[in-house]
């Protein structure tokens, strides 16, 4: 299996493969740090209406003669930094501009990299059906050029609102085997503390499903998930609210799996919020749900006093043992007197 598919735990820094996704060469690592991100993980900002020539005067901003120069040449990076200053600043008809010469500036045929950071620069400036023009008009070789293809086609489609290409691209990747997913971080956003926000692609993969109202494949996609606790137990619990057409016994039964993953992962909230759906389940069919009442009742009231009575207790070292049983207390569902005993 590529290494594609088996990667570190996500540290706010994409790994080094990404670079071609999005325009950047590959660099030393120290280097990596100071390069920013660029394409649509952008943050919006607001649109300058008064326009110049091609843009109002403003400091900082290229010089018009720059800019026109710039238009009549074919360096795809030089053109990138254009539209990431044309989106920060909202010159509108200077975007209109990079994304038409975008779209010549490399005329096919050309290697993949040059496709990449071609594609990618048209997301900069915020046309994705553009970015998704230049890439069909290259073939990508099977292994390591395919997945780095089809990666930068869901960055666009998913730009683009298309999401039954996304979730293609998504499938492709998967090559038959959902949970190949799982260990795959997607970029969505950049936080305000520079950190770079991702989700699993099978996720990812399951939002795509949803919006086009393919809630059972969503589901689906969901179940073949091979990671345990809270990650399972949170998609066990999106799953059930996927099969609403499933007989009850069945949702039932799913839940119960998830609260297994929940008092496995000591994920307290979750397990009362798993137990409160499995209480409406339960009456919305008609069914007894007194056990599951007694069940959150039990686990509502043990977390609730625990909980006060650590926080009374945690900054005193004279009650160190009374806080350390409680913390214990807390983090241990399959303690007596907790929910988990009463699971069947």
């Amino acid at each position: 299996m590529p290494a594609l598919f088996y990667l570190p735990a996500f540290t706010g820094r994409l790994p080094r493969w990404w670079l071609p996704l999005l325009g950047l060469p590959l660099l030393a690592a120290p280097a990596l740090a100071k390069i920013p991100l660029i394409g649509d993980l952008l943050p919006a900002k607001p649109v300058v209406r008064r326009l110049g020539p091609t843009a109002p005067v403003v400091p900082g901003s290229m010089p018009e003669a720059q800019f026109l120069a710039l238009l009549k040449g074919t360096d795809l990076q030089a053109l990138n930094l254009a539209c990431r200053e044309a989106v920060a600043y909202g010159f509108d008809q200077r975007l209109q501009l990079l994304q038409g010469r975008l779209l010549t500036a490399a005329p096919a045929p050309q290697p993949l990299p040059v496709v990449l950071v071609n594609a990618n620069a048209l997301l900069t400036c915020l046309a994705p059906d553009g970015a998704l023009q230049v890439l069909n008009r290259y073939g990508p070789r099977p292994g390591l050029e395919q997945e780095q293809w089809w990666l930068m086609r869901w960055r666009a489609a998913r730009a683009g609102l298309h999401h039954a290409m996304a979730a293609e691209a998504l499938e492709r990747l998967a090559q038959g085997n959902l949970a190949r997913l799982e260990t795959l971080p997607l970029p969505l956003q950049v936080r305000k503390d520079g950190t770079l926000e991702t989700l699993p692609a099978l996720d990812v993969y399951a939002e795509h499903l949803q919006v086009l109202g393919r809630d059972r494949e969503a589901a689906s996609a969901l179940l073949a998930g091979q990671m345990p606790g809270r990650v399972a137990a949170e998609r066990l619990q999106q799953a059930v609210a996927l099969l609403n057409t499933l007989p009850a016994t069945e949702r039932d039964a799913l839940l119960e799996r998830a609260l297994d993953q929940a008092a496995a992962a000591q994920a307290w909230g979750l397990a009362l919020a798993l137990l409160a759906d499995q209480r409406r389940l339960l009456q919305a069919e008609g069914l007894w749900a007194g056990r599951t009442e007694q069940r959150l009742q039990r686990l509502s009231q043990r977390v609730d006093d625990a909980y006060s009575e650590w926080q009374l207790k945690r900054q005193d070292p004279a009650h160190a043992a009374r806080t350390a049983q409680l913390q214990q207390q807390l983090r241990s569902p399959r303690q007596p007197g907790g929910h988990a005993p009463s699971l069947p």
